[in-house]
């Protein structure tokens, strides 16, 4: 049933065959580094482009938050915008106190 080849050669009889197959092989192996090597380079300059992106974002983030901290009004320069209209008022229900409840 099983056949084995002491020899450790191809088991086609044909020379060429033989041949065809090892030249196939050396092929693909050689496609299969090329297109190994290519998503290497690609994934890598994927990921220095995002690392190079992101460290620009966080630098500036950093810089702009040193801005503000050295500037004494700069945080509160939103709140200055808000107009805020102060006043009084007088309960005019008629008790002075206050203490009286509504019932329901």
């Amino acid at each position: 049933m099983y056949q084995r080849f002491n020899n450790h050669s191809f088991p086609a009889g044909n020379p060429i065959a033989n041949a065809l197959v090892v030249i196939a092989g050396v092929v693909v192996i050689g496609l299969s580094l090329v297109v190994g090597f290519v998503m290497f380079v690609v994934l890598g300059s994927l990921l220095l482009v995002l690392g190079a992106i992101i460290g620009i974002r966080i630098w500036w983030l950093n810089r702009r938050l040193q801005k503000q901290a050295g500037q004494p009004g700069a945080a509160t320069q939103h709140y200055e915008s808000i107009e805020v209209i102060e006043g009084e008022f007088r309960d005019v229900s008629g008790s002075k106190s206050g203490s009286r409840r509504r019932r329901d």
